[in-house]
């Protein structure tokens, strides 16, 4: 159980919140910020909200982050005024305010929290059941990026330096190899070695971007599947969420992030990554999506670099797990010994099997 949800019911008095605690509980499968689900008692109904703890180590300084996200919000409500309340509380996250006007609490011993609104009647799904949501998640992610394509307020902070720098992800992926402080090296030789062979790829989207060949927009930088809400009768995708690494970066990360997430059709840690074979299904959909979402913005060479991106952050991701995995798992959180080592070869697995299909695939891709 995390020692977090301690200081939940301290916490929550901290927020200008209308209501009577009730209960927390853990929510969501994130590996970064420990997520709850508080419910409170407001005039005898029930109320519930996400209460986060930041983790500190991924940002030493939340304050940069939370305005962003105050940004991203704001501009949002207004591209959406014309929505009634209830739909743009379900349409945009809603930041709970502090006792004392601001968005975040801080305490020497509780830590950073932040507080949202929690959107009922609506879910996530970690692993894609239908086309359909993976349509939906493309159709919101590419919205959001299309409403934001407009953002003229304070330029947004660079959250997580070099967080799609994929030339550096294998540096740091090749140095951690090297000094191997735990000895964990001598049990990756294939992987090891199918990263090698793959280094070329890291440099794709990097060289284009230098080039001036495809242009920085404001992007989301997290597309995983899970962090779209899909309303729970309709199942039409409803809000955005995560917004900490939303930032100046590439489409095609945001497409790409889509792709090794929405077309895995097993677990991200799944032991057998001989199972992670691409869906085509869902790759088609996400391109629907993802074009209709971002109205007729992406370039055509972005178009042509869309199976391109898939491999390359799920590549990306590989090295990121596996990195972690070598230097004792102090970045993504683990609830089994050799679950980054499952994810790493899990990644793996899903860019050999896009390689494997990239002419069916590629066949997928509107060329209008």
């Amino acid at each position: 159980m995390s020692k977090a949800i301690q200081f939940v019911p301290q916490v929550f008095q901290r927020f200008a919140i209308q209501g009577v605690y009730g209960s927390a509980r853990p929510y969501g499968s994130g590996h970064i910020n420990e997520t709850f689900l508080v419910t409170a008692q407001e005039n005898g109904v029930p109320r519930r909200y996400i209460f986060q703890h930041l983790n500190t180590s991924i940002f030493p300084d939340p304050h940069p982050v939370m305005r962003n996200i105050q940004q991203v919000t704001g501009h949002l409500r207004k591209k959406l005024a014309h929505l009634s309340s209830v739909d743009l509380e379900r349409q945009v996250l809603t930041l709970m305010s502090t006792r004392e006007g601001g968005v975040l609490f801080e305490d020497p011993t509780m830590g950073y929290w932040r507080a949202y609104l929690f959107i009922d009647e609506a879910q996530t799904f970690d692993i894609l059941e239908t086309p359909q949501q993976a349509f939906e998640a493309a159709l919101a992610f590419g919205t959001f990026q299309h409403l934001l394509s407009d953002y003229d307020g304070p330029p947004l902070v660079e959250t997580t330096p070099d967080f799609h720098h994929t030339v550096k992800r294998f540096q740091v992926f090749q140095a951690a190899v090297k000094a191997d402080p735990l000895g964990r090296a001598r049990d990756m030789a294939a992987e090891i070695d199918f990263a090698l062979h793959h280094e070329a790829l890291t440099h794709s989207l990097i060289n284009l971007k230098a080039s001036g060949a495809i242009p920085e927009r404001i992007t989301h930088n997290d597309t995983k599947l899970n962090n779209v809400l899909l309303d729970a009768e309709s199942g039409r995708g409803l809000c955005v969420l995560d917004l900490d690494t939303v930032m100046p970066g590439l489409s095609l990360y945001d497409f790409g992030d889509m792709v090794r997430s929405a077309c895995n059709p097993v677990a991200e840690d799944c032991p057998d990554p001989s199972r992670a074979i691409a869906r085509g299904d869902g790759f088609e959909a996400l391109v629907a999506g993802y074009l209709q979402g971002t109205s007729g913005a992406l370039l055509p060479i972005e178009k042509d670099h869309l199976l391109t991106s898939g491999q390359l952050l799920s590549f990306e991701c590989g090295l990121r797990f596996l990195t972690d995995h070598l230097n004792g798992d102090t970045y993504f959180r683990i609830h089994r010994p050799s679950q980054n080592l499952d994810r790493g070869r899990t990644q793996f697995a899903l860019v050999a099997s896009l390689e494997t299909q990239r002419d069916h695939f590629l066949s997928l891709i509107p060329r209008s």
